[in-house]
């Protein structure tokens, strides 16, 4: 295991030979809603995560032609272990059965597939396949996916701080390289982040990469989320002038 002096350095390293900003948006959504619009339906909450699945597969196809490079979907938080456990079995499956069943068609669309969140607590196997898939999918270049899986944003931040263990703290770009490196980010910020489901509130979910994210808040519920909806949000996006904590650059009206 490497020592935290190693970890300083490899990081380091890694800064001093990054290239240029990457091209594209980096998109987060939290897919929320798959209960409710089951439930709206008469049906088990499990068909409402079943069609959440769905509109996973729209989605990624969608998000490169729309100028998306980066996306990363929240797909179970590190409290959602208090759900019933059937309702953690039926994720966990649905899980499983999503890397076995798509992984060709990720790596045949240039899909590079990385999840983050701990790991020693999935069940048994199934760190082992997403290891499989990461590595299958590794030299996908059209989209990053990241999807997370038994994570917490808190959690990330205070396990990278704890590993810096400097008297000085770290840049925020070696910061954001060691949340990455520990398994527990995705190395850039978030431009665009996006939750379905008419809830207002980032519920733990990148806290240091969504620092200047966009907030968008969908009424849709995740099962119906689809190209259209993205399309409707990046458009939104674009209308909006970031300016990162400075003044704007449209010239100001002269006063009458």
């Amino acid at each position: 295991m490497q020592s935290t002096l190693e970890l300083k350095d490899e990081i380091s390293a890694h800064d001093a030979q990054m290239p240029s900003p990457h091209h594209g948006l980096h998109v987060a959504i939290i897919m929320d809603g798959n209960g409710r619009w089951a439930e709206r339906r008469g049906l088990p909450r499990a068909a409402g995560h079943r069609e959440g699945i769905e509109a996973v597969r729209r989605v990624v196809e969608a998000a490169p032609d729309l100028g998306v490079n980066a996306l990363t979907l929240f797909a179970f938080s590190a409290d959602n272990w208090r759900r019933p456990a059937l309702e953690v079995e039926v994720l966990m499956l649905l899980l499983r059965r999503y890397l076995r069943r798509d992984l060709k068609r990720l790596v045949d669309n240039g899909v590079c597939l990385k999840v983050i969140g701990r790991r020693d607590r999935l069940p048994h196997g199934l760190a082992a396949e997403i290891a499989t898939a990461e590595k299958a999918s590794a030299l996908g270049t059209r989209l990053e996916l990241n999807v997370a899986i038994d994570y917490s944003g808190r959690d990330a931040i205070a396990n990278a701080a704890a590993g810096w263990l400097g008297d000085n703290s770290p840049p925020r770009a070696a910061f954001s390289r060691l949340l990455a490196w520990q398994g527990h980010g995705t190395g850039r910020d978030v431009d665009l982040m996006i939750r379905t489901g008419g809830e207002k509130r980032l519920s733990d979910f990148l806290l240091w990469e969504c620092a200047y994210a966009e907030l968008l808040f969908s009424d849709a519920m995740w099962p119906d989320f689809g190209p259209e909806h993205l399309r409707a949000a990046l458009a939104d996006f674009h209308t909006r002038e970031r300016r990162f904590g400075a003044l704007s650059t449209a010239p100001l009206l002269a006063a009458e």
